[in-house]
């Protein structure tokens, strides 16, 4: 027998609802780094960065 609480998707009282990282054995901010460097890694190389590469680049 079910509790009602339990059939409408809720947990008892004090219990804590675990992440989908945390069941597959991450903690929790683990995906936020994650997220944070994926962020970074997207971001477009500045014109600066690119310039200096150029300059390297034809040094050869």
């Amino acid at each position: 027998m079910t509790s009602p609480a339990s059939s409408e998707g809720k947990l008892p009282k004090g219990t804590a609802r675990m992440s989908k990282s945390e069941k597959e054995g991450q903690p929790e901010w683990a995906n936020g780094l994650r997220q944070l460097y994926d962020s970074v890694v997207d971001e477009p190389l500045p014109d600066t960065f690119k310039d200096l590469l150029s300059k390297l680049d034809s040094k050869d």
